[in-house]
């Protein structure tokens, strides 16, 4: 998927809608559209990355700093912090992210 292409950039860009939960010169939050479980947030970072680079870059460690500050508020009995690398594991959008996942109580790993 190019750039051009990506929901996420078009979010970032606004010309994608989300409702945004933080964001500033690096790196933004949002909800997910999905809605697996009742609380499903984004963070991504505002730089273009595939998973592989968003996960050797510096720039992973704000990224799940933030993602640890959102569970922690919008989940206070606990979530799951997930990353899909690739088509084997679900990855639908070539936009490295990480998915904050919680809200109920979401039972053992597939």
């Amino acid at each position: 998927m190019t750039q051009e292409k990506c929901v996420f950039c078009n979010i970032i860009n606004g010309t994608e809608v989300a409702t945004v939960l933080y964001e500033d010169n690096e790196i933004i939050a949002f909800n997910n559209l999905l809605d697996w479980v009742p609380v499903m947030i984004l963070v991504i970072p505002k730089k273009h990355f595939t998973q592989t680079e968003l996960w050797t870059n510096a720039i992973a460690s704000k990224v799940t700093q933030l993602a640890v500050n959102l569970g922690g508020k919008y989940c206070p009995n606990g979530f799951r912090l997930l990353c899909n690398f690739g088509k084997d594991a679900m990855q639908s959008q070539s936009h490295g992210h990480l998915h904050v996942l919680g809200g109920t109580h979401m039972g053992p790993y597939v």
